[in-house]
């Protein structure tokens, strides 16, 4: 691992700071060193801090403890981030003989020098206990592998000589803190302490000697398990790939089985990934407990290994099935025999596997969001790496189940993962087709305030792209990815398909909204235009329903009950006008067909429901891309100018309002949701056209 701290960016990194004290500026700037290296620190794995004193408003010195807050990232943190504690207070609390979890947070709350500031880290008396000024504490991945094989106190000794000191696993909190504290004093002496199946601190009187002696004991872990690894042969079998696109719709299916809610998947198949499944052994030392306690809230302690290879469709779907029904049953007998064991009472959380390894396949994990599945496959990724390592070196020594179930169901971890109300569509994902336009702007701006994934597809880069980016400006720009894709063509359509099920598993909420427009009398209008309107409003309907069903059908076949097609027909189904014989026929056949696949994928769970929107002109400056072809037509028909058109077609309707593209995607939402038992309906958005009423 190499030293990357620089006394130049040090002070350059202090000058951007002017009001800002020189400890708290160089906390930070190493900090931020430790959470840009992902062997240190992992998704809130690890916390810094600074011992300085401050002036108070009444002009008293004061000895405060800078730690980093709950919820920042070492990575990115400011100083901000680090939140001030009276010093001299934390320390007394050593004297108590215990403290309880809720109190310790309460003092933390109440001994704070900013009432703003964010909640400091459940490890804040760890360090106010010790003596150092700077300290660092990281779960590097070397060092948490060695602590996890068998005998971790004398190899560690080997490895990292004696000015280490070395403590057996405790429950983070008060009893860590004293037990941190009473080391310290019994090895004075030592430049850091290494706590079993947990991390490492490391300490200094300035911020670069604590952060040099975190990178120096770590390489020498991590060099000492290099050398055992090119020493040591590795076996390994071959194994037949396994189709994502099939594979992946199953697993998903099955998660959400006995109505659990959707999940999003994350899945990586790196070659090293592939190395490690494939190994001799691989499957005992992979589906080992977790490397450490603090990963068992994102990942749960054990992963569900399937073995898919060489099966059809169905013997994989039973196989998928199977495996979850016995990893789910597994989770419950460990849950249940822990409260039982202890006479606790504890809601059981859901018993479903975060990290799936499938040989052949590769590593896929599990999470209500997005950023959930990717955090889990980060520590996920990390902890093979650091298993097939260790294999060089002994066997796996996992922590009991007694200490997982501990931290698991402790309160102050499960804090972690926030307590936000989860939206209505939260874990599912959507496809909008016609991304570049108005109408799909305002679909995808109410689906993802919803809570969903987006994709949004169109054949018009620029015109997709500024779609994306407005929607980024007032979304995780995260949550949206443009998809070049042409709905007239079947091929394009399934690579749009496949990219949704590689990235997420499957597919949830499905909204045919490409559409073209045509102004022509029957007599003028040519047969190449009328079959381009057929081919992207009806053939472009008819295809990308067509390559979505085989993934709705995987995912019912192991448990999922629901999904939803969405068709953006038109008024003019019910009401066409002259001179619009091709956009209006072709979206008739639309709209039937939508009727028919509601007949058709029932059975599937599948809910097919048509929108017939009037008259869309505008999103912010996104233009309809229909209107940009038949308004001029229609303003000069009734000598209007534009806004003359708007006023038209809202005083048309009976309720004389206007229809925006958030109605739609009002629309949109209310058949995602599923809130009504409703396939094969029309709803109108269009103000009430008498002549367009459904019938």
């Amino acid at each position: 691992m190499i030293n990357q701290y620089s006394h130049r960016e040090a002070t350059a990194f202090a000058d951007r700071y002017p009001d800002i004290a020189a400890d708290l500026c160089l906390r930070t700037y190493t900090s931020q060193l430790i959470g840009r290296e992902p062997s240190l620190v992992l998704h809130g794995g690890g916390n810094t801090s600074v011992k300085t004193t401050i002036t108070t408003l009444l002009g008293d010195e004061l000895d405060v403890l800078y730690i980093k807050g709950s919820g920042w990232d070492l990575a990115t943190i400011e100083p901000q981030g680090f939140p001030a504690l009276d010093l001299d207070y934390l320390r007394r609390l050593r004297v108590l003989e215990r403290l309880s979890d809720e109190e310790m947070v309460n003092q933390f709350r109440t001994h704070l020098m900013d009432s703003t500031s964010p909640n400091p880290s459940i490890e804040t008396l760890v360090h106010a206990f010790l003596p150092h000024k700077f300290i660092d504490h990281t779960h590097a991945d070397a060092i948490v592998t060695l602590t996890n094989l068998s005998d971790p106190e004398a190899r560690l000794r080997e490895v990292l000589g004696n000015d280490t000191a070395i403590l057996g696993w405790i429950m983070p909190g008060f009893p860590l803190a004293q037990a941190m504290a009473d080391c310290q004093e019994q090895h004075p002496d030592a430049r850091s302490i290494v706590l079993l199946h947990h991390g490492i601190f490391t300490f200094g009187d300035t911020a670069d000697l604590a952060y040099s002696q975190m990178i120096e004991t770590v390489s020498r872990a991590e060099d000492y398990l290099d050398c055992c690894r090119k020493t040591t042969t590795v076996l390994r079998r071959q194994v037949d790939p396994v189709s994502p696109q099939t594979a992946l719709p199953l697993l998903r299916g099955a998660l959400a089985r006995d109505n659990a809610p959707p999940f999003i998947l994350e899945w990586r198949n790196n070659q090293e990934i592939q190395s490690a499944l494939t190994a001799d052994g691989a499957r005992e030392r992979l589906t080992s407990g977790v490397l450490t306690p603090d990963h068992v809230i994102r990942t749960k302690n054990r992963p569900l290994w399937l073995e898919l290879n060489n099966l059809d469709e169905t013997a994989m779907g039973q196989t998928i099935q199977e495996g979850m029904a016995t990893f789910e049953q597994a989770y419950h007998d460990y849950f249940q025999g822990q409260v039982n064991k202890r006479k606790l009472h504890r809601i059981e959380l859901d018993r479903k596997p975060r990290i799936i390894l499938v040989p052949g396949l590769g590593l896929i994990t599990a999470g209500t969001s997005q950023a959930a599945a990717g955090i889990a496959a980060d520590i996920a990724e990390h902890t093979i790496r650091a298993k097939t390592l260790g294999a060089g070196v002994g066997p796996y020594q996992e922590l009991d189940e007694g200490a997982i179930f501990d931290m698991e169901y402790w309160s102050l971890e499960q804090a972690k993962l926030g307590k936000k109300p989860s939206l209505p569509l939260t874990g599912r994902t959507a496809l909008v087709t016609g991304g570049g336009g108005a109408i799909a702007c305002g679909i995808g701006r109410q689906l993802l305030a919803a809570g969903v994934r987006l994709y949004l597809s169109d054949r018009n880069q620029e015109r997709l792209d500024r779609v994306c980016d407005l929607l980024g400006q007032e979304f995780n720009p995260a949550l949206i990815t443009p998809l070049i894709m042409d709905v007239s063509d079947i091929n394009s359509v399934k690579q749009g398909i496949n990219r949704i099920v590689n990235d997420c598993g499957g597919l949830d909420i499905l909204v045919p909204n490409a559409g073209i427009a045509h102004v022509a009398r029957l007599a003028e209008l040519d047969e190449k235009d009328f079959r381009q309107a057929i081919d992207v409003n009806l053939l472009g309907v008819f295809q990308v329903i067509k390559a979505a069903e085989p993934v709705f059908r995987r995912q019912h076949a192991t448990g999922m009950k629901s999904g939803q097609i969405i068709i953006n027909s038109s008024k003019n189904v019910f009401a066409p006008g002259a001179a619009f014989g091709a956009y209006s026929t072709s979206k008739a056949g639309a709209h039937q067909l939508g009727k028919i696949a509601a007949l058709e994928l029932a059975e599937i769970g599948v809910r097919v429901n048509m929108i017939n929107a009037d008259a869309i002109f505008s999103d912010h400056d996104i233009s309809s891309g229909l209107w940009d072809v038949i308004g001029p037509d229609r303003m000069r028909s009734r000598n209007l100018d534009p806004e003359g058109l708007r006023d038209y077609y809202r005083q048309r309707n009976l309720l004389k309002t206007e229809v925006t593209s958030n109605h739609v995607g009002n629309a949109v939402v209310f058949f995602a949701t599923g809130l009504t038992p409703t396939t094969g309906a029309t709803l109108p958005v269009d103000g009430g056209v008498a002549d367009a009423f459904p019938r």
